[in-house]
């Protein structure tokens, strides 16, 4: 009988030994992840550092320790199953592009980035669109700046540390001024961008809940500057609002239901 080759490889078996151990016991050291799955300190160093830079992995800088990251979650209900977000959101994306015509976006912070999970193309013939698996600023765009508002302050204040990139001549690079902004994102409940991440565009957005009330998400339209007037605000706005209730409706139900 022919002996069957070994297609293994060492390094991705041991990354998944890494991100199982994290799963039964989350915020743990380099020391004790080394000690528990007998390997040296500096190669799961090597690993946790490069499931990190792919997002599988988040690293606690204060407790140096390290729990499983966002991706893991998106990989997750991609798979799906009723009821998680990747599952709910679909059909209402694609219904909010047919009343709008516009480009719809499903957003996430993923860390101290925004990442968009899943993208609907409008119908205009002049269109602005995020790519799906884009990561991106959040302290600008419509769906990014609301997932950081509804972040903790935490999140926040290293949000908004540091050297903020300028993408446009009315992006906001001041602290102050946009955590006056993120404050009335809470108090309004969705945010209205414009001309702030691309020149000549708009994005109105509005926050997802999951089944605890917790926002998890963002869902906007996006389209050229030229098409938006008080009307389409309103209207727009109005589609945003009542694709997310129903998008933390059906998350809500689901966990009813369990």
């Amino acid at each position: 009988m022919k002996e069957m080759k070994n297609y293994t490889i060492e390094a991705v078996g041991r990354a998944l030994t890494v991100m199982e151990a994290l799963a039964e016991k989350p915020d743990q050291g380099v020391s004790e992840l080394a000690r528990t799955l007998g390997l040296t300190k500096s190669i799961v160093f090597r690993l946790l550092y490069t499931l990190e830079q792919s997002g599988f992995v988040h690293r606690d800088t204060e407790r140096a320790s390290y729990s499983l990251g966002y991706r893991i979650a998106v990989l997750g209900e991609r798979v799906g199953r009723e009821g998680t977000l990747m599952h709910a959101a679909p059909a209402e994306m694609d219904k909010l592009r047919d009343q709008t015509g516009e480009n719809v976006n499903l957003v996430m912070r993923d860390g101290q980035r925004s990442h968009v999970l899943a993208t609907r193309q409008g119908t205009f013939p002049i269109r602005i669109f995020a790519e799906a698996g884009r990561y991106g600023p959040l302290h600008a765009g419509g769906a990014s700046l609301l997932t950081l508002a509804y972040s903790s302050e935490e999140v926040i204040a290293r949000a908004l540390s540091g050297s903020l990139v300028r993408f446009t001549h009315q992006t906001e690079t001041d602290p102050v001024k946009l955590r006056e902004t993120l404050q009335r994102i809470r108090e309004a409940g969705y945010h209205v961008a414009v001309n702030d991440l691309d020149e000549g565009a708009f994005s109105i957005a509005a926050p997802i809940r999951d089944a605890h009330g917790k926002v998890i998400a963002g869902i906007s339209v996006a389209g050229a500057m030229a098409r938006f007037n008080e009307n389409t605000r309103a209207q727009y706005l109005e589609a945003v609002q009542e694709a997310a209730a129903t998008i933390s409706a059906k998350l809500s139900l689901t966990r009813n239901r369990e």
